[in-house]
């Protein structure tokens, strides 16, 4: 057997392979693959067939015959029915499924600014005795979500600060269970024990259950799996004990595996946390760390976030950026100061000096966690930032006879669709799927239906009652947010100072009728804050000390001016 690659099979060259004996018995497309588009393996734009090579024909013969019948048939393909080229004038007016910013189940969720919510799900809240699975919470969250027009991300979590575990009571009856109790936050903490034989056996049970389940369910779009606190893979303060109150790099290893063969379609998700080889064996184990599964980092956009050397960022590293071509990037904002989740989205220099938008496509990132957004950011902002995030699908041209139609599709945004979705015309689907289109990448998608007043779409039956995939027209083009020169309204001087003088704040605009003025240290303390009234102010700095500090002005029409001041 060889191995012939073709750079695009187009339905015509199907078509043409299924009419010709001596190539239907060569040719025969390899079967389907999990996690991979389509009846055949692609990579981009690429298709593979396999072919068996008759025993008296050479390879050079049959090179030649193979292109000279695909010559005569493209040939008499395009004569046979032209092909009319038809502009679509259409534009995405809204948050893509499984794309965006995220809210806590059931909080500020009566909004088109966010298409997911997110919920922590407790193990002992679906079983109580051994074998006995009642998923009755699980429905009644997934109903609340898709009621509401969106899908849920679920982590089921053993321990959390202040709280016990959500151990099943069978389990913590056991003689041979002894759970521990550590403080965390200065709270009062309960970790399992993983010295348990049962614990670690109705772990692998209860996400083979779950993924019978809800593997193929469109009202979950995504499940983040792990250990420790939260769930988030580290227990950073606590009675940490790898095979004691963490789990032994042993049964990760077999945990890990058990999830790849489990969860078929729907993909979960890892802390970038699991880097450390304190905590995973991914760092010693090859095979391991090659498995299916996306990333989430539960303190996006700190302060020094995307530096080199930092933590987060070389967690990010360590499992390859590249990862999202084949599953999900997300996580939450970060929470290390109030300063960091006031701020993250403002716009255009976010919370320390890049929009969350440069942040997203540096990352690729699909789903962002931002449940205290609506304190800080109007629903237009959210909605803008949700935007900017996951796939974006761009008709680049679409041509049609009769009976059938071509569309090249182009995935415009900053990462891939995980799930199955098809060009459609007159509901009729194209066998191509755009699943794991990376960006920027183009797909040629054959329909078997036509017409100048045809109907097209991209349908998708991962998708809940309410939501749709939108597409850019021909004639459409994706809005860049250029991050523009900064329009300061404000004058502050002088921005080198020694302690104890004075700074002085002027409104350029002589109409300014008040503003806001707050100063933070570089671990994003707030230092000062004050209102004025009129355009002018005075800031004696004999409470700060020697060092850089952040002076934001907030004026009355809601335009913030950052500057930068040093205290010698």
């Amino acid at each position: 057997m060889k191995l012939l690659k073709v750079k695009r099979i187009t339905n015509e060259t199907e078509k043409m392979i299924s009419n010709y004996p001596l190539l239907r018995g060569m040719f025969s497309p390899l079967g389907r693959c999990r996690r991979q588009r389509g009846d055949v393996f692609q990579l981009k734009s690429q298709s593979f067939f396999q072919f068996s090579l008759p025993k008296h024909l050479s390879f050079k013969q049959f090179l030649f015959i193979t292109f000279l019948l695909l010559g005569t048939a493209n040939l008499y393909s395009q004569t046979k029915d032209d092909f009319v080229e038809i502009e679509i004038d259409q534009t995405i007016d809204n948050v893509q499924p499984m794309t965006g910013i995220v809210y806590w189940r059931g909080s500020y969720t009566n909004t088109d600014a966010i298409s997911l919510e997110f919920s922590y799900m407790l193990f002992n809240q679906v079983v109580s005795d051994s074998g006995d699975y009642n998923w009755e919470i699980v429905e009644d969250y997934l109903n609340q979500i898709a009621s509401r027009g969106h899908q849920a991300i679920f982590r089921f979590r053993y321990a959390y600060v202040g709280k016990q575990t959500s151990v099943p009571d069978y389990i913590k009856a056991m003689p041979d269970y002894n759970e521990i109790e550590g403080t965390s936050e200065g709270r009062p903490t309960w970790f399992p024990d993983w010295t348990n034989d049962e614990l670690k056996r109705f772990s692998l049970e209860f996400y083979t259950k779950f993924a019978e389940r809800y593997d193929n369910d469109p009202r979950l779009a995504f499940i983040q799996v792990g250990f420790g606190l939260w769930a988030e893979y580290h227990i950073y303060d606590g009675p940490f004990e790898l095979g004691v109150t963490f789990p032994s790099k042993q049964f990760q290893t077999e945990f890990f595996h058990h999830l790849d063969t489990t969860f078929v379609n729907t993909p979960f998700s890892i802390s970038i946390d699991a880097a450390s080889d304190i905590y995973s064996p991914f760092s010693v184990d090859e095979e391991l760390y090659n498995i299916n599964f996306g990333l989430f980092d539960d303190s996006f956009m700190h302060q020094h976030f995307g530096e080199e050397g930092e933590y987060n960022t070389e967690s990010w590293n360590f499992f390859d950026r590249d990862r999202y071509l084949l599953n999900p990037a997300g996580g939450e904002f970060s929470y290390y100061s109030s300063y960091d989740q006031e701020h993250v989205l403002d716009w255009p220099d976010g919370s320390w000096g890049h929009p969350f938008e440069y942040w997203a496509s540096e990352f690729h990132i699909s789903y962002i966690i931002g449940a205290d957004q609506p304190n800080y950011q109007t629903d237009n902002r959210i909605k803008q930032a949700s935007m900017a995030a996951g796939y974006k699908f761009k008709l680049v041209s679409l041509k049609v006879s009769s009976d059938s139609a071509v569309a090249i599709v182009k995935n415009v945004g900053i990462a891939p669709i995980y799930y199955d979705a098809y060009i459609s015309v007159d509901g009729v689907r194209s066998p191509i799927s755009l699943k794991l289109l990376a960006p920027g990448d183009e797909i040629e998608c054959s329909v078997s239906k036509g017409g100048t007043e045809a109907i097209v779409k991209i349908e998708s039956d991962r998708l809940v009652e309410g939501q749709e995939i939108g597409f850019l027209g021909t004639e459409n083009f994706l809005a860049v947010l250029e991050k523009p020169e900064p329009q300061n309204i404000f004058r502050v001087f002088p921005t080198l100072i020694r302690c104890g003088s004075i700074i002085s704040i002027e409104g350029i605009q002589s109409s300014q009728n008040g503003f806001g003025v707050k100063i933070f240290d570089t671990n994003a303390n707030l230092m000062m804050s004050n209102e004025f009234m009129g355009s002018k102010a005075k800031i004696n700095t004999s409470l700060l000390k020697a060092g850089f500090y952040i002076l934001k002005v907030n004026s009355k029409s809601g335009s913030i001016n950052t500057f930068k001041i040093i205290v010698q």
